[in-house]
């Protein structure tokens, strides 16, 4: 099992990181603080969260789909990513995609954290790539079935 020390600010252990339930991927970040979402706008929501990742190692910030269904709230860089060097407190970009505000009050859940493990990569350049059934077909290049 691999063990990932985190650290809360004073007045915020009861926002510590926790799974739902056991068998859940991600663990639930909570807002420390009320703040107003305004429409169509990207607002930075703190969660008192200070994690050290093993090298090697990320956590994804992803959106929670009940929000994202039900009030249109989604994540501005998802999934965000907290790499192992980082130190600072964890914040989540929400962003409102309603024509209404939204109220965030502390305690609420505002995303979910998945940590990650990275493979060791080498990026290697060389003077051409071989060839594929896809080739250079991107953006809807498949089309539409």
């Amino acid at each position: 099992m691999t063990k990932v020390k985190f650290t809360m600010l004073p007045d915020c252990r009861d926002l510590m990181p926790k799974k739902a339930h056991y068998d859940d991927a991600a663990f639930d970040l909570r807002s420390r603080v009320d703040i107003t979402l305004p429409s169509r706008k990207s607002t930075l929501v703190p969660t008192g969260l200070f994690i050290e990742l093993p090298i090697n190692f990320e956590a994804q910030i992803r959106p929670r789909s009940g929000l994202a269904l039900k009030h249109d709230i989604m994540l501005t860089n998802s999934p965000g990513t907290v790499d192992a060097g980082y130190r600072g407190e964890v914040g989540i970009i929400m962003y409102n995609g309603s024509t209404e505000e939204f109220q965030i009050k502390r305690g609420d859940r505002v995303a979910q954290m998945v940590i990650c493990q990275l493979p060791e990569v080498e990026l290697i350049e060389v003077e051409e790539l071989s060839a594929s059934d896809r080739g250079e077909g991107g953006f809807g290049s498949t089309g539409k079935k």
